[in-house]
């Protein structure tokens, strides 16, 4: 009997959509009976990660918690947040639920640890950068992590949060592929697309290259977990 699928989603809506679009297209199915069963909350009351992080914004973590606890209420089995930044508070909503969490970058350093990756770009929102969610993860997994400069790094927040987020900045305003020529002469070896929201800026400019998403990882490890069938050995 496969597992049942709570997701913390609402952080953004935008990305908690693609994560489970990349749920039902990873899974093997030859039948509606065949997928998973997925509880999402959408909580968009969830205050923003990157605030409460780097500017003593409101606390993020009891509205997470709370969701938790209503996934968990509705039969969840095991749970996954879809937002890179909302790992800062992981511990203490896996410590509020008696059911297992999966770990978006610590699923991902894995996966570039297998793959013999050295070196990988952390392109994410200042709160994911400046807590050090990715750098621990990918220390664990013996990789070294490249960021963005100051400029360029001003320019991905403008892409998460005025390109997807809040829809009124073009994407190809955005100069996006100088960004990744400066961190591939910088060494890397592959760009972590560290923000839920870069997988659908990434995928509506067309790059695709050396790019590996969270998201996917996630949403690969979650329809395992769950005890699914997928629908490719090696998504990456």
């Amino acid at each position: 009997m496969k597992k049942t699928l709570g997701i913390l989603g609402g952080m953004g809506p935008a990305a908690t959509c693609d994560l489970m679009e990349k749920i039902v297209a990873l899974t093997a199915a030859d039948r509606d009976q065949d997928h998973i069963h997925i509880l999402a909350d959408v909580d968009t009351d969830i205050p923003d990660r990157t605030a409460a992080i780097l500017h003593g914004g409101q606390d993020p973590a009891p509205e997470m918690i709370a969701c938790a606890g209503r996934l968990r209420a509705a039969g969840a089995d095991f749970l996954i947040m879809p937002c890179n930044t909302a790992h800062y508070f992981y511990d203490r909503i896996a410590a509020a639920v008696d059911i297992p969490m999966l770990h978006m970058p610590r699923l991902t350093a894995a996966v570039l640890r297998e793959a013999g990756v050295k070196k990988a770009a952390v392109l994410a929102t200042d709160g994911t950068v400046r807590s050090g969610v990715y750098a621990e993860a990918l220390a664990g997994a013996g990789v070294e992590p490249v960021y963005p400069g100051p400029e360029h790094q001003a320019l991905i927040m403008r892409l998460i949060y005025d390109g997807v987020k809040g829809r009124k900045l073009p994407l190809a305003d955005i100069p996006v592929e100088d960004i990744l020529a400066d961190l591939r002469r910088r060494g890397a070896e592959k760009f972590l697309l560290a923000c839920t929201e870069l997988p659908i800026a990434f995928r509506e400019l067309g790059i695709r290259e050396d790019c590996l998403d969270p998201t996917r990882v996630l949403a690969f490890s979650a329809v395992r977990f769950a005890g699914a069938r997928t629908a490719v050995p090696d998504p990456w």
